[in-house]
């Protein structure tokens, strides 16, 4: 999956929750004053926002594939240390962290366990290797109500429910298959009340993920009857959406 498109166009879709889930991630895996961290698959900056809050801006790393939110996320945080680049290859030395983290970037690797592997070893012995994955299969990510309206749109349309990570057990069982140890998996749930359904739904129309793609590829009236399935079930707002995501974290 590519996300060749603007850090904006990102935020509107998933930054009102990708960021309150990048500070409890932080919080669980213990980000304090003196740590240097790495922001894996970093998007326009979430976590590393998150993480420079905290740590200040020359002890934070981030590394994202796409070149908009490599960009991004380098101008919206001066200081950091931002690269293009994968999971699967990190350009770091080993033990050079004292966590890392990856927030919704597990079921979008090449290979998961290799990713997961690559952030162990560029984390010190003892230190939090992490990561969040919607509940994509249990159907309570952000874009659920859309997934949903979908089922009468295009009937056969697979969503996400198939990504690695998205499934209750699965991140606990790739960082083990990554050789990491103290493997713990938690739920951490998110709320973000929307004022109208217009302000809920104009983002997913940007082609930003999965779900941008289905939409562009219905076509306008395919996207008309989408919509309106979509206010029948939300209603003109407002109204709240909540999602939970799985979080797992581990000892390098």
């Amino acid at each position: 999956m590519s996300f060749q498109v603007a850090g904006e166009a990102y935020d509107r879709f998933m930054g009102r929750y990708s960021r309150p889930l990048a500070g409890q991630l932080a919080d669980w895996l213990e980000v304090a004053d003196g740590q240097r961290a790495l922001d894996v698959g970093c998007g326009p900056g979430a976590l590393t926002h998150e993480l420079v809050a905290r740590l200040g801006a020359e002890h934070v790393a981030a590394i994202d594939p796409s070149e908009p939110f490599v960009e991004a996320c380098r101008t919206r945080h001066p200081g950091v240390d931002v690269r293009s680049g994968g999971a699967e290859a990190l350009p770091y030395d080993d033990d050079a962290f004292d966590v890392s983290a990856a927030c919704l970037v597990v079921h979008f690797m090449q290979d998961p366990v290799g990713g997961l592997a690559e952030m162990a070893r560029v984390t010190r012995p003892g230190g939090w290797v992490g990561a969040t994955v919607w509940d994509l299969a249990g159907n309570r990510a952000p874009m659920w109500p859309v997934w949903e309206a979908m089922t009468e749109v295009q009937p056969d349309h697979r969503g996400e429910g198939h990504l690695q990570g998205g499934s209750r057990g699965d991140l606990a069982r790739i960082l083990a298959a990554a050789g990491l140890g103290d493997v713990e998996e938690r739920e951490l749930s998110v709320t973000v009340t929307h004022p109208s359904f217009d302000e809920w739904w104009e983002p997913y129309l940007h082609g930003v993920g999965p779900i941008g793609e289905a939409l562009a590829a219905l076509g306008v009236d395919g996207r008309e009857r989408l919509a309106a399935a979509g206010r029948e079930r939300l209603g003109a707002g407002p109204f709240d959406v909540t999602a939970v995501a799985y979080g797992a974290r581990a000892r390098a």
